[in-house]
C-alpha cells in the first residue's frame, strides 16, 4: 500500500513539474502527462505493466464528471449567453456532422467496416473542453468577437452528443441492446437534462439556506450533488454527462455562498482529473504497436482538422455571418482529449469485438491533436489576427473578480451641495468609503481631515465593490453598440415607474447618474427594479 501511495505521488508530482516547464517551452501540458505515461507504461523506462481497461474506464469516468462539472460551474453564463446558440448548434450538430463525416471518411476510403467507421466517429466527434481550458487559460488568450467563451460553451457541453452517439454505435455492434434508437435519444436528452436542472435547483436551495449544510461542509455536498447527476440518470438510461454539465452551468451561476471558493476547489480538482485521464493514456499505450496503426491514424487526425471540423463548422456558422478568420480559428481549436480516450476505454471495457485497435487510433489522435494544434493554436489566433488584448480571458470564468475589494466612484459637487465648503472630517461618508483625492480645476489634492471642500469639486472616493449577484433587486446590464440605451442620456430612456438607474460603472470607475448622463459603449449600467 505503502509503495502504491509513493507510486501515485511520484506521478502527481511529475506531472506538476511538467505543467510547470511546459508552459516555458510553449508545449501543451497535457501532452507533457501523456508522455510521462509513456515513460512509466509497459514500453518505457518504469516498465508498469497496465492493461486494466475496466478499472481505468471507472476512474476516467469520475475523472470526466468532475471536468464536465467544471466545465459548467466555472463559465459565467453572464458572458457565454451572446453566444449560446452558436455554440450549443456546435456542441449538438456539429458533432453529429463531424461524426458522420468521419464515419464516411473511414468506410469509403480507408474501408473499415461500416460499425466500425461509425464507432469511430462518435467517440472522436467531441472537441475537448480540458485541452481548450487548459490553453486559453495558460496563454491567458482572449479572442475576438466572443471566441473564447463560444469555445468553451461548446467544448463543455459537446460531449453528451458525443456519448449519445458513442452508446449508439454499442449497440449497433454488439446487437445486445432491445431499445430502440429513437426511444434510447429520447432518454438519454429527456431524463440527462429534467434530472441536471433539478439537481441544480435543490443546489441552489440547499446552498442558500446556510442551516442546512453545515459550516465547510458546502465543498462536500457538491461534490456528492456532482456525483448523483451523473449516476442517477445513467442508471435509468438517461445522459449523465448533460445531466451534470446542465447541473454545474446552473449552479455555478447562481447567487450561492462561497462560490469564489468552490470554483477554485473544483478547479484544483480539474486538474487533477486532467492529469489523471492523459497519464493513464500513456500509461495504457504501448509505443510498439503505433507503427501498426500509424497510416490511418494520420489520415483520420488529417481529415478530422482539415476536413470534417471545418465543413461542420463552416455550415452551421454560415446563417450567423461570421468572419472568415472566426470560423478558421474555430476549425483550428476543435481539439481531441479527454472524452474521446474515455469513450474509446469505455468501448474497449464493454468487451466488443473490434477488428481495429481503438484505443492506439484515438491515442494517437489526441496526442497529434494536443502536440500540433494545441500548440499552435496561439500562433493562429495572432497570424488571424484573432487576439483580443483589450480584455482578460479570465472575465469568461466565475473565478474571476472584476472587482477588487474596493473600487473608485467619482463625485461631483454643485453649487448648493450640502458638502459645499465642510471639512472632510466633518462630512458623513458611506460606510466603508474614504476620500482618496480631490481634483479642484488643474489641482490634484490629496485630501486631510481639514480639507475643506468647494462647490465644482470632483471627489474620488473607495467604496466596497458592488457585486451584482448578491442583491436579487439589483441587476447589471452590458451596454452594447446596438443596445437601445447605447449613446443616449438617461433623460430622454422614459424608464418606467418601477426601475431607476442606480449605478454606472465605466471602466475604473463608478459613476452616480444624473440626468444629463449619457451611456456609452462598454459601460456596466446597474439598474434597481
Amino acid at each position: 500500500m505503502a509503495i502504491m501511495l509513493l507510486l501515485c505521488c511520484a506521478v502527481i508530482l511529475s506531472c506538476i513539474i511538467a505543467n510547470r516547464f511546459s508552459s516555458k517551452f510553449g508545449m501543451p501540458a497535457l501532452l507533457c502527462f501523456m508522455a510521462l505515461g509513456m515513460i512509466f507504461g509497459s514500453d518505457g523506462l518504469l516498465k508498469i505493466s497496465f492493461n486494466d481497461y475496466t478499472m481505468t474506464e471507472q476512474l476516467c469516468t469520475v475523472a470526466l464528471i468532475f471536468i464536465m462539472f467544471y466545465g459548467g460551474f466555472g463559465t459565467k453564463w453572464q458572458t457565454a449567453r451572446p453566444v449560446a446558440v452558436k455554440a450549443t448548434i456546435l456542441s449538438t450538430l456539429g458533432v453529429v456532422i463531424t461524426a458522420l463525416l468521419t464515419c464516411w471518411f473511414c468506410y469509403g476510403i480507408l474501408h473499415f467496416s461500416w460499425s466500425e467507421s461509425f464507432l469511430i466517429g462518435a467517440v472522436l466527434s467531441s472537441t475537448d473542453a480540458a485541452s481548450v481550458f487548459s490553453i486559453l487559460r495558460s496563454k491567458n488568450l482572449n479572442l475576438k468577437n466572443a471566441t473564447a467563451p463560444l469555445l468553451e460553451i461548446e467544448s463543455g457541453s459537446n460531449d453528451p452528443m458525443a456519448y449519445m452517439l458513442t452508446m449508439i454505435a454499442l449497440a449497433m455492434i454488439s446487437g445486445s441492446s432491445s431499445t430502440p434508437i429513437p426511444v434510447m435519444m429520447f432518454t438519454q436528452i429527456v431524463f440527462g437534462a429534467a434530472i441536471g436542472i433539478f439537481n441544480a435547483f435543490v443546489g441552489i436551495a440547499v446552498l442558500q439556506k446556510g442551516d442546512i449544510v453545515s459550516e465547510g461542509m458546502d465543498t462536500v455536498f457538491v461534490i456528492a450533488l456532482a456525483l448523483l447527476s451523473y449516476a442517477f440518470p445513467t442508471v435509468i438510461g438517461g445522459n449523465g454527462y448533460l445531466s451534470v454539465y446542465l447541473t454545474g452551468i446552473i449552479l455555478g451561476n447562481s447567487p450561492i455562498s462561497n462560490k469564489i471558493t468552490l470554483v477554485h476547489f473544483f478547479d484544483g480538482i480539474n486538474g487533477l482529473a486532467q492529469i489523471l485521464i492523459f497519464f493513464l493514456l500513456g500509461l495504457l499505450a504501448f509505443p510498439h504497436r503505433l507503427p501498426e496503426i500509424f497510416l490511418p491514424s494520420l489520415a483520420i487526425a488529417v481529415f478530422l482538422t482539415f476536413a470534417a471540423r471545418p465543413a461542420a463548422v463552416f455550415l452551421l456558422m454560415l446563417p450567423f455571418r461570421p468572419s472568415l478568420r472566426q470560423c478558421v480559428l474555430i476549425s483550428w481549436s476543435g481539439l481531441r482529449g479527454a472524452a474521446s480516450i474515455v469513450f474509446a476505454i469505455m468501448v474497449i471495457a464493454s468487451g466488443v469485438s473490434l477488428e481495429h485497435d481503438l484505443f492506439h487510433i484515438v491515442f494517437f489522435i489526441s496526442m497529434l491533436s494536443v502536440a500540433i494544434q494545441g500548440s499552435l493554436l496561439p500562433l493562429a489566433a495572432r497570424k488571424l489576427d484573432m487576439v483580443d488584448n483589450t480584455s482578460d480571458i479570465r472575465k469568461t470564468f466565475n473565478d474571476y473578480q472584476d472587482d477588487s475589494e474596493l473600487t473608485l466612484m467619482r463625485m461631483y459637487i454643485p453649487k448648493g451641495h450640502n458638502w459645499e465648503n465642510r471639512l472632510v472630517e466633518e462630512v458623513s461618508f458611506p460606510t466603508g468609503s474614504l476620500a482618496l483625492m480631490i481634483k479642484r480645476e488643474n489641482e490634484t489634492l490629496i485630501p486631510r481631515g481639514n480639507t475643506r471642500i468647494h462647490a465644482e469639486d470632483t471627489l474620488i472616493l473607495s467604496v466596497p465593490a458592488y457585486h451584482s449577484e448578491n442583491d436579487g433587486k439589483l441587476k447589471e446590464i452590458q451596454i452594447t453598440l446596438t443596445h437601445p440605451w447605447c449613446g443616449k442620456c438617461i433623460a430622454e430612456l422614459e424608464l418606467p415607474d418601477h426601475l431607476l438607474i442606480a449605478l454606472i460603472k465605466r471602466r475604473d470607475e463608478n459613476l452616480i447618474p444624473q440626468g444629463s448622463t449619457r451611456i456609452y459603449t462598454g459601460d456596466r449600467v446597474v439598474i434597481y427594479k
